[in-house]
């Protein structure tokens, strides 16, 4: 069998799958599982087949017109290079392990048949972005896998969280895909195609005629799918949906698509000096505020949404100045450990009967209950604070390279400043990323106070997808030399300067955040043996303390009580009470409670766009009913006020209707007389 005909495999299977189950799911529950795995794993197969094949070679690249428009054509093409190779891999195993692991996380869940569908549908579009030539084809996949999160993220449709998460994460992908949609049109009427391999033709023979407007729409387009500021804030909510959904999406799927776009096109945005200086200053902002935000978390989802929008910042910082190796290196190990780290959040809270890090704080020996949770999601954290030997730490230095690269003069791609600006923040967020990863290992696993419920080994199908993986987010990076040729043959290997850098505030992190922990047990241990004093002393404690305290209950209380919580694990064990051992408000101070709000974005966005749009719904529906509507109804009116008069002339009565004759007769002759001698005299 061709190469090509493998790669039409690959998208082709997850989709007859998610047909096939969404077809038999009621009838024939029995097919459901294998229907969502053996398509999805043969996917992963195939796509492993075709890297290898591909072997960082020239790329296999086949065209057939779709349809005939007038003007531009519209190919169903395939374009498959080695980082389209490495990233179907990616997407294959990542999906095969969510579907695994989803068969027993969902297991009592009655709607996982329609769940199983839209994540085989799901990874169907994914793979089709990945693979496909011509961009109108990359859009179908591009805009399947918004409608397909739509449905995953409002999962849970019974409570008011998943439906406004849901539809919070379609409206504001699609308020991006509209200037993208637009730049898409305007970049194939310049380049006279849709084909990707024409696109760049046209590009390198300096045929675009306004390639900073084209940029600038299409990275509108990318900052809503890859959630990168100011169009992140739907990332965070679509937490509402089950956790194997948060793996899919926030790791090899919808919020890589618009870094593997960027990465695909990078042509066209390094046409503009202008546009990557602003993707520099959107990665930049993106990934410091994110990690500032994911440090006040309470949920452990949360604090994973928002390190996903600090590492696709990474991704987007490495593209600013023109290392899409390094950009694409970082999708591929964060699928791996990112993957990693919700599936283990899942397993956490499957065991612990809550997702708030106040409750498990205040647990003890949570790691002894679940011990392969424990142990792959600290190899898991230990590459995402970019830890050596682990495959964060030679990604994120990829990155940190990159850019100083770009700052030092070592190259000319993009403009120095976007690369001293990639460079500052990366190392910062470095510093921040080891903090709320060290935050959360220490939270999760090494919590005091009421011993974990004890339900025994969780299930195999959970487990094993968290051993299987922990190898790469272990060996990846180690594996970046051997992999060299599907990265355009590019070295990634890190520099003395970077590794001090990037390790050395990594490790800064860690330690100031273990001092603080510390501190903030000692704390929390002595608060409720204060007794009396504690009393006394009341009156001296500032009220913001005491609010924090009761908000960070309340946070726990409300999180032992989600639906997820409620639909997958074993029973509902009581919130401990007491205060929560938190270096995370010792690190932030004052910061704290913004960033635990997200900066409060969303409240600007509501005041800046929501309110005047309602004000402006309000002002249209007056209008409508108060002025357009009295128009009709006098028309109306006046016309039924007519018709009573002439209904009152027809009485049926032939005496009163030859009487009406006659005087008018009489009145047409009496004017005719007046109007002839009018005429006379005149």
């Amino acid at each position: 069998m061709s190469t090509t005909t493998l790669a039409v495999l690959v998208p082709l299977l997850p989709f007859l799958g998610a047909v096939a189950g969404l077809l038999t799911g009621r009838n024939a529950p029995g097919f459901v599982r294998p229907l969502a795995i053996l398509p999805t794993l043969g996917a992963a197969v195939l796509a492993v087949l075709v890297a290898v094949r591909q072997g960082g070679g020239p790329a296999i690249s086949t065209a057939t017109e779709l349809t005939p428009t007038g003007s531009v054509p519209i190919d169903l093409s395939l374009y498959v290079d080695g980082f389209a190779a490495l990233v179907a891999v990616l997407v294959g195993v990542v999906a095969t392990c969510v579907q695994v692991y989803s068969t027993a996380y969902l297991r009592e869940d009655p709607r996982y048949p329609s769940y199983a569908a839209l994540v085989s549908l799901f990874t169907s579009a994914m793979l089709l972005v990945v693979y496909s030539g011509d961009l109108m084809v990359l859009l179908v996949g591009w805009e399947v896998m918004g409608i397909c999160s739509y449905f995953l993220v409002g999962h849970y449709w019974e409570t008011e969280a998943a439906r406004s998460a849901s539809l919070k994460a379609f409206l504001v992908t699609k308020l991006g895909d509209v200037p993208f949609l637009i730049g898409l049109f305007a970049l194939a009427t310049d380049a006279g195609s849709f084909r990707i391999t024409k696109i760049l033709d046209t590009v390198a023979a300096g045929g675009l005629d306004h390639p900073t407007v084209i940029a600038l729409l299409l990275l509108a387009g990318v900052a809503g799918k890859s959630a990168q500021f100011p169009l992140h804030t739907w990332l965070p909510d679509a937490m509402a949906g089950p956790t194997p959904v948060s793996a899919l999406i926030h790791a090899a799927t919808m919020v890589a698509a618009g870094v593997y776009f960027i990465a695909r096109l990078l042509p066209v945005f390094a046409a503009s000096a202008a546009a990557l200086v602003v993707m520099a200053v959107m990665a930049a902002v993106t990934m410091v505020g994110s990690a500032l935000a994911a440090l006040a978390q309470d949920d452990i989802k949360r604090v994973l949404a928002y390190s996903t929008i600090g590492q696709l910042a990474y991704m987007t910082g490495a593209l600013a100045v023109g290392d899409r190796a390094a950009a694409v290196f970082h999708l591929i190990s964060h699928g791996a450990f990112k993957a990693l780290l919700f599936l283990g959040a899942g397993v956490i809270i499957h065991a612990a009967g809550t997702n708030s890090l106040a409750a498990m704080s205040r647990m003890d020996g949570l790691s002894k209950r679940i011990p392969d949770a424990f142990w792959t999601m600290t190899v898991a954290l230990l590459a995402l604070a970019a830890i050596p030997p682990f495959a964060g730490f030679f990604s994120k230095e990829a990155v940190l390279v990159a850019a100083e690269q770009t700052a030092t003069g070592h190259s000319d791609f993009a403009p120095a400043a976007a690369g001293w600006l990639v460079l500052a923040a990366g190392v910062l967020t470095a510093l921040l990323t080891a903090a709320y990863a060290t935050r959360l290992w220490l939270m999760a696993f090494r919590g005091r106070g009421a011993s974990a419920p004890d339900h025994g080994r969780e299930p195999l199908a959970m487990t094993g997808v968290l051993w299987l993986l922990a190898v790469p987010t272990l060996g990846l990076g180690l594996a970046a030399g051997p992999v060299g040729d599907w990265f355009d043959g590019q070295e990634l290997s890190p520099t003395l300067v970077t590794s001090v850098l990037g390790t050395g505030a990594a490790v800064i992190g860690v330690m100031l955040t273990y001092a603080l922990w510390q501190r903030a047990t000692v704390k929390a241990a002595a608060a409720p043996a204060a007794g009396p004093a504690r009393a006394a002393a009341a009156a001296e404690e500032p009220a913001a303390v005491a609010a924090a305290v009761s908000a960070a209950t309340a946070a726990a209380e409300s999180a032992a009580e989600t639906p997820e919580v409620a639909e997958v694990t074993h029973d509902h064990p009581a919130v401990p009470a007491g205060p929560a051992a938190d270096p995370g408000k010792a690190l932030l101070g004052p910061l704290h409670r913004h960033a635990a709000d997200g900066f409060h974005l969303d409240a600007v966005y509501d005041r800046l766009f929501v309110r005047p749009v309602r004000a402006a719904a309000r002002l249209v529906t007056f209008l409508d009913r108060e002025v357009v509507d009295t128009y009709v109804r006098g028309a109306g009116t006046g016309t039924r006020l007519l018709g009573g008069l002439v209904r009152r002339a027809q009485t049926g009565n032939v005496q009163s209707y030859l009487s009406a004759l006659l005087a008018g007769a009489v009145v047409l002759a009496i004017a005719t007389a007046v109007l002839a001698n009018v005429n006379a005299g005149s």
